[in-house]
């Protein structure tokens, strides 16, 4: 491994680990204030940072062509989408539950541009696809007693990512990356906002004001970092490492809730990850995996 693949690699792990750290504060300071509440007051903290990266890096940049906009706007509806329904899901569910099956993502993304957007996608892309959502269905569990509407909500949830990438991968490189995280962080606080008086607001006390700002500070962290991995090494040596946000949910899940993933579970997200990496191996061999900084994930949730 070259060193720029291995700083590469730290970055994504990073980025892992604040992600995942993220869902950590939010899950926990939404058992003490209200959802759309604790969405609005991280996201003004979210703001406030992407405003000062912004202005460091010569401001936003808000005149772009209307197909850019247009994509923007369906990027921008996945982002505010995806963000309600995870954090509705992780309120209700084990974090590395959750997580496990976000570890979906990649997979899906894979086929739905495959279906959507006409990639081409072998055979045995596709074999490892079936395989990965079958680990999906061994940790929803559809039918059992171990099955609730949450599980649904968190599918709902990787749909809406794969609607959010998928417009952020047909951006032009003429649209900044911060932009599109300022544009995207706005949108999901005025949300908030606008749906926080149907639970009402509450006083915050100050453990879950640090809470928050943890939140916010982590997602910066990990904003910035996988914007970084994405910019050095192989790609597709570095991608496969957005699988450690598995092993950091387990962690933190059991140290701060006392949650820990039953076997089938395991069993399920040991396939998807297993799944996840062959597939990025075989588009390694085919070249289709390429370092562009707008196309690195941008998520808010």
């Amino acid at each position: 491994m070259s060193s720029d693949t291995a700083r590469g690699a730290v970055y994504m792990t990073l980025a892992m680990a604040a992600f995942t750290l993220n869902d950590t504060c939010m899950k926990a300071v939404t058992a003490d204030l209200p959802l759309y509440q604790t969405i609005t007051l991280r996201g003004l903290v979210t703001l406030i940072a992407l405003a000062l990266i912004a202005q460091r890096r010569g401001g936003l940049h808000l005149g772009m062509a209307r197909g850019d906009a247009r994509l923007l706007g369906w990027r921008t509806l996945g982002e505010v989408a995806a963000t309600l329904t995870f954090l509705t899901a992780l309120r209700h569910m084990p974090l590395a539950n959750l997580s496990a099956i976000m570890q979906s993502l990649p997979l899906a993304v894979t086929l739905t541009a495959a279906l959507v957007l006409a990639e081409p996608v072998g055979w045995r892309r596709m074999a490892a696809i079936g395989t990965g959502f079958v680990g999906v269905l061994m940790i929803v569990r559809p039918g059992t007693e171990g099955f609730d509407t949450w599980s649904l909500v968190a599918l709902a949830s990787v749909g809406f990512v794969i609607l959010r990438d998928l417009s952020t991968r047909r951006l032009s490189s003429e649209v900044p990356s911060v932009t599109v995280a300022f544009l995207a962080a706005a949108s999901v606080t005025l949300t908030g906002a606008a749906l926080s008086p149907l639970e009402g607001w509450v006083a915050v006390r100050p453990v879950s004001a640090a809470l928050i700002l943890a939140a916010g500070g982590f997602l910066i962290v990990g904003y910035l970092s996988v914007v970084m991995a994405m910019r050095v090494g192989d790609i597709a040596t570095v991608a496969p490492f957005r699988y450690t946000a598995l092993i950091f949910a387990v962690g933190l899940g059991w140290l701060a809730f006392g949650h820990l993933p039953g076997p089938m579970t395991l069993a399920g997200a040991s396939i998807i990850v297993a799944s996840g990496i062959y597939t990025f191996y075989r588009e390694r061999l085919r070249g289709r995996i390429v370092a562009t900084p707008v196309k690195a994930p941008l998520r808010l949730r």
